[in-house]
């Protein structure tokens, strides 16, 4: 697994792949993550780097220190990160959307209608061509 080019601090591109694991299941509450030398190693990156993004997963609340044995995804995290996301996902995408959609006239089950469309468009792209 790589980092994006250009995405920012390498300590914040590696907490971002982190908070991803826990948002996707891959990493579960309780279960322990990578130490900042795993990090490091994995990541090709100094032990600081690895170090400060364990911190900023720490100050956000998604994993824990647990003295002398490592770090953790603390309890409730993915549910927080999900309601997080969630949020920004209607302040970036939702809102612009139906304020655009209410200057061109385009009612709610238009609205709907355009929105179905393209999800069906994604799955069969996704899912390799079947419905």
């Amino acid at each position: 697994m790589s980092l994006p080019e250009d995405g920012g601090p390498i300590f914040a591109q590696i907490a971002a792949e982190l908070a991803n694991q826990i948002a996707d299941g891959t990493v579960g509450e309780g279960e322990r993550v990578a130490s900042s030398n795993e990090l490091a190693s994995f990541y090709r990156v100094n032990p600081a780097t690895a170090a400060r993004s364990l911190t900023a997963l720490c100050e956000d609340g998604l994993v824990e220190k647990r003295r002398g044995v490592g770090m953790f995804v603390a309890k409730g995290a993915r549910e927080r990160l999900l309601r997080a996301r969630r949020q920004r996902f209607a302040e970036r995408y939702v809102r612009p959307l139906t304020a655009e959609a209410a200057r061109l006239g385009i009612g709610l089950d238009e609205l709907l209608g355009l929105v179905r469309e393209e999800l069906a468009s994604v799955e069969l792209t996704v899912g390799g061509g079947s419905a």
